[in-house]
């Protein structure tokens, strides 16, 4: 039974109902905050360290979001909303006849685009890496670049629907994931918002800032050039080899 896409039930007044748990909020907009950061700093040499940090960060959030996404709420698990090809053509047709289906959790065109920004999440961290470790050349820059503008194009694409789905189906989806609440059938809502585990996991993303912040360089997160520098050091000390730093390229 997709939970997800059920609809209030026949002669049950709809009501304000608990979807959205405390975790898969907290994990939203982090992701928001982090991809935005990220974005802001990704050509900037002096906000490098920060630019890194919000890449692992998001990383973290990914691992996270993939285990909840198995052992979570109802609304968070990937077995209740993530569908195949003919479930979100059968959506989107139903967007374009003006008679969209309801669905209380996400709907498999926002599925969809789910788990593309996941994917290319786990692609733009994981080259991040390599390149911030010198482990690859060129093709590696170009394929990081690559896969965050194809993370900007589906964050665009989401956007998009969020915007047309809070039209068509007159709820506001933004706040609906600031509050968690959205209209439907008692029987639909999560009877837990797992507030403690988002304070843990808030917590430990802002812990590990503060980690990243005590053991970087003198000019902390904004020191590009230092940390380059250290890493560079590192990677000589595990063997000899230097990180892809301007003295190297040819």
């Amino acid at each position: 039974m997709n939970a997800t896409s059920a609809s209030p039930a026949e002669g049950t007044a709809p009501r304000r109902i608990l979807v959205w748990d405390a975790p898969v909020r907290v994990f939203h907009w982090l992701m928001v905050a982090c991809f935005a950061g990220a974005w802001l700093t990704a050509d900037s040499e002096s906000f490098r360290l920060l630019h890194v940090t919000l890449g692992y960060t998001m990383a973290g959030l990914v691992a996270f979001r993939l285990v909840w996404g198995v052992v979570g709420t109802r609304h968070a698990r990937f077995a209740s909303f993530v569908r195949g090809p003919a479930a979100v053509l059968a959506y989107l047709k139903s967007m374009l006849v003006g008679r969209p289906e309801h669905h209380v959790g996400h709907n498999p065109a926002g599925a969809l685009a789910i788990v593309a920004l996941l994917g290319l999440t786990a692609a733009v961290a994981a080259t991040g890496w390599a390149q911030f470790e010198g482990l690859g050349g060129e093709w590696l820059e170009d394929a990081h670049e690559i896969a965050a503008n194809l993370m900007l194009f589906v964050v665009g694409i989401h956007l998009a629907g969020v915007i047309v789905g809070s039209l068509a189906h007159r709820e506001n989806l933004v706040a609906a994931m600031v509050t968690g609440s959205k209209h439907g059938a008692g029987g639909d809502g999560i009877a837990r918002a797992w507030r403690a585990l988002a304070t843990v996991m808030l917590v430990a993303v802002l812990g590990f800032w503060w980690w990243q912040w005590q053991s970087a360089p003198a000019g902390g997160l904004m020191d590009g050039a230092a940390a380059t520098e250290q890493r560079d050091g590192h990677g000589r000390g595990r063997g000899g080899r230097s990180g892809r730093g301007h003295d190297d390229d040819d």
